[in-house]
């Protein structure tokens, strides 16, 4: 299993364009928000009386941050669990079936070299993030934050290579796989509320949003990269406008989530991930296994 798993990190890390545009994507990310949406979001908060601008734009800015590191859990990895198209595409995999290396090892080597990817692409998106924030006049985040990000990150990860590796295990041509990581790459920014705020979405799709898995990574991220940020920007203001306020603002920005009458607390998210993981995982083994027979 490890030495499969070698043998797909190799094959991944050879491809320097593949591993470039990576990157890539995320500094698009940035930069998109940066020139377009940045300030149009620091804007709104112009009718909250006493908070502090620049304390919105590193607000605005964590919060970003936090929505792409959710976001990379899925498009790397999707990337990473590219090899087994190719492998199906290359008739490779017959060449698996014919080894005595078993079922399970090989889809434990696919699933262990995506995660793998998938952290160390997550871990470079944190740092080139938090390089932006302080950048822009924020700051880097506590230690303790730091190491809960990372925390999160490997939990978002496998959640996010379950979820991918069920995907996948249908495709068995590059040019459809192509075409679906095109849409999933489109798709994955609203519905996880990067590119719009939770807030400022119809309701129907602001409830789609909520109960998609990878969401509530986003969430979990959002309270982490954002508890700094909410007081300096509410420093100075009336109890009785940032009591009523923040309230308000971290649910229209996806930090707290709501479902009907239910108010998602982080142990439930932390729960949906683990539960996430396990159940895509289980479907993606059952459906390779399945075809395979």
């Amino acid at each position: 299993m490890i030495l499969f798993a070698k043998r797909n990190l190799k094959l991944f890390f050879r491809d320097k364009s593949s591993v470039f545009f990576s990157v890539l994507a995320v500094l698009i990310v940035i930069g998109l928000y940066a020139f377009f949406l940045g300030n149009q979001l620091v804007n709104s908060f112009d009718n909250v009386s006493g908070i502090k601008i620049e304390g919105t734009k590193f607000l605005m800015d964590s919060w970003l941050i936090a929505g792409i590191l959710a976001v990379t859990s899925i498009s790397t990895t999707l990337g990473a669990f590219g090899v087994i198209v190719d492998d199906k595409a290359k008739k490779i995999e017959k060449d698996f079936r014919c080894s005595p290396v078993s079922r399970s090892s090989i889809a434990g080597g696919y699933i262990i070299s995506a995660f793998v990817i998938g952290v160390i692409m997550s871990v470079i998106a944190f740092a080139v993030g938090e390089l932006y924030i302080v950048a822009s006049g924020g700051e880097i985040l506590p230690f303790v934050s730091i190491l809960k990000v990372l925390g999160m990150i490997l939990l978002t990860v496998l959640a996010g290579s379950s979820m991918m590796f069920f995907v996948v295990s249908f495709f068995s041509s590059t040019n459809a796989f192509a075409t679906a990581s095109t849409v999933i790459g489109t798709l994955i920014g609203f519905i996880t509320g990067i590119y719009l705020p939770v807030g400022s979405m119809p309701e129907s799709v602001a409830t789609v949003v909520k109960i998609f898995p990878i969401s509530h990574a986003a969430s979990i991220f959002r309270k982490i990269f954002m508890e700094v940020p909410f007081e300096r920007s509410f420093d100075g203001v009336p109890a009785m406008v940032s009591d009523v306020a923040i309230p308000s603002i971290r649910e229209e920005l996806g930090v707290d989530f709501t479902i009907g009458s239910w108010e998602v607390s982080t142990l439930a998210s932390i729960l949906i991930l683990i539960a996430t993981s396990i159940l895509f995982y289980v479907l993606g083994i059952a459906v390779i296994s399945r075809k395979k027979r």
